[in-house]
């Protein structure tokens, strides 16, 4: 134990992709071996825009195209699939139904996750039809 005190806290450095020192933190977490090029390249990746489709009526034949999502759109998609989910589990208390939830997504189960993961799959079975796009 140090006996001038606490030792001082040195500042996150913002990464550069996003600026932000929470992914930076992440970064480091994830960080083995010294290997920051692989650790960073594991976060970006995972970060990476979303997927999800949209119907296009191309002649007489309407096509799911899958398009990125804005990250504003993702965060809503997010949150929105957490509360809905969290109304249908079958706990008493809505305090226990989104902590469940919660930490269900947390551990990658839950009907939000799985959700996520259905919308994924669609948009990577119907990507012949991505020269669509608008």
């Amino acid at each position: 134990m140090p006996r001038k005190g606490p030792a001082p806290r040195r500042p996150l450095v913002a990464d550069p992709v996003y600026n932000s020192p929470l992914v930076t933190q992440l970064i480091n977490k994830i960080l083995l071996r010294g290997k920051r090029q692989l650790a960073e390249r594991i976060v970006y990746g995972a970060l990476e825009g979303c997927l999800e489709v949209r119907s296009r009526r191309v002649g007489g034949a309407t096509y799911q195209v899958p398009v990125e999502v804005r990250p504003t759109r993702a965060t809503t998609l997010g949150l929105r699939w957490l509360v809905t989910y969290s109304k249908a589990r079958r706990e008493k208390t809505m305090i226990e139904r989104l902590m469940n939830e919660l930490l269900d997504a947390s551990n990658g189960l839950g009907a939000a996750v799985k959700r996520r993961e259905d919308t994924h799959k669609m948009a990577e079975s119907n990507k012949a039809f991505a020269h669509y796009r608008w």
